[in-house]
């Protein structure tokens, strides 16, 4: 029995590839297929077109360029998402974002610029504007 409750504990966290816990440190790039959670100390560049979760008590300085991005802790550093960003109380984010979906918790500190924008949109309006000029 005690078995199959860390099974279905295992499969409660979906697709998590990796964790940098509590009380863990790192500096340098990051970048990743699938899902991330840093609830430690990251500094440097974050890269990915998966989802980063940044957990309560978590202290990252970094430029971070992914699919979703999910804050909880302190983020110093621009966003730039592809699909959407959700900052969730207790999270303080100082950086601009850029985002086609961007959605702030009441009760969340956020100190930076928003560009509501999508790549891909953007890519589709630049292949007209070309087309339209041929």
């Amino acid at each position: 029995m005690q078995q199959y409750q860390r099974d279905t504990h295992a499969s409660s966290t979906g697709d998590l590839n990796a964790s940098l816990g509590r009380g863990s440190e790192f500096e340098g790039k990051l970048a990743f297929e699938g899902k991330v959670r840093i609830d430690g100390t990251f500094t440097g560049e974050i890269s990915t077109n998966d989802t980063l979760h940044i957990g309560e008590g978590a202290k990252v300085s970094a430029e971070i360029t992914c699919g979703t991005v999910i804050v909880e802790g302190d983020v110093v550093g621009n966003i730039k998402a592809s699909g959407a960003v959700e900052l969730h109380r207790p999270a303080k984010v100082r950086g601009d974002i850029t985002s086609p979906s961007l959605s702030i918790e009441k009760g969340v500190v956020f100190e930076g610029r928003s560009k509501m924008e999508s790549i891909e949109s953007s890519n589709v309006v630049n292949l007209r504007a070309a087309s339209d000029e041929a």
